[in-house]
């Protein structure tokens, strides 16, 4: 069908991937089993999809939404099932390479590690046309959030999506010294990793110096006061900020009292979730009213532009 559609298929969406069936073995085969090693992950029998022999024809391909897993398995589940096995990562990252009107890349919910990440990254680096990349729900850690660092400096990408990883502080900090350098994100997400205040902070220092990012959730990472203090100095020079989430996190009173000073002098931020973070209820109240007249600033601000136009 491919020769046929390939002008048209702009997106691919791919919500479960099936591993190849095993043959029924024999008693010969299950008896010499019982010696082998339980590490089956390998195995050419569960490899999935090869990609390559796909995405080089799909000329017009702008985004590729993959979860290597499989629905409803019932009573054959294997973990196996779950993951890509190092061919089909290596295999999807050679056929990502040859797409080279990629725009948006998803795996999502696939077991993802370091060294995949790191060998997927590798692929992407200097990628022609990739804007966002969607890393969430895997097992990602520092290694692989070194790498993404890495992608950072060497791609135009616009949105980066890691949530629910098992990044820690110096993974922060090599996306925070990408940060630095980057000139292109607008939208970071790193909700439900576990960056404690080495990673807030080192994120709250960088982004003194971008002037790009417009959207930043740090929520449910462990963080507290101290970042919520860096990001307090950030909120009074820096009107590129668009919203920031720290729900889930214990900034505690001292925290909240510098997110609502800064945000009395901040013109910019229209959304701030600081909700479940132990802020007292006075400062929260008064960053909610910070909140909202900035909304109407901007929204005045459209009217103008509107009426001009």
């Amino acid at each position: 069908m491919i020769p046929l559609c390939k002008n048209y298929v702009k997106r691919l969406d791919i919500s479960q991937l099936l591993p190849p069936v095993k043959e029924p073995q024999n008693e010969e085969d299950e008896c010499g089993s019982e010696f082998s090693s339980d590490n089956e992950y390998d195995e050419p029998s569960m490899d999935h999809f090869d990609f390559n022999i796909l995405l080089s024809k799909l000329t017009h391909l702008e985004e590729l939404h993959l979860m290597y897993r499989v629905k409803q398995c019932g009573m054959n589940f294997e973990w196996k099932m779950f993951e890509m096995t190092d061919r089909d990562c290596e295999s999807l990252a050679k056929a990502l390479k040859s797409c080279e009107t990629l725009k948006v890349l998803r795996i999502r919910e696939s077991h993802l590690e370091d060294e995949k990440c790191r060998l997927l990254v590798k692929y992407l680096l200097d990628h022609p046309s990739l804007r966002e990349l969607d890393f969430s729900h895997n097992l990602i850690g520092d290694r692989g959030a070194r790498a993404v660092g890495k992608l950072l400096t060497r791609s135009k990408l616009e949105i980066l999506n890691m949530c629910d990883n098992n990044i820690r502080g110096p993974g922060a900090k090599a996306i925070a010294h990408a940060l630095c350098k980057n000139s292109t994100l607008v939208s970071l997400n790193l909700r439900l990793n576990r960056l404690r205040d080495e990673g807030g902070e080192a994120l709250g220092k960088a982004l003194l110096d971008n002037d790009t990012l417009l959207h930043l959730h740090l929520g449910a990472n462990e963080v507290t006061g101290p970042t919520a203090i860096a990001l307090s100095k950030v909120l009074f020079q820096n009107n590129t900020l668009r919203s920031i989430n720290l729900s889930c996190n214990n900034l505690g009173v001292l925290g909240g009292k510098a997110l609502e000073e800064a945000m009395s002098r901040n013109t910019s931020v229209t959304e701030c979730d600081i909700r479940l973070t132990e802020v007292d209820e006075q400062s929260v109240s008064y960053i909610n009213q910070a909140v909202w007249n900035n909304q109407s600033l901007e929204q005045k601000k459209h009217g103008r532009e509107s009426e001009t136009k």
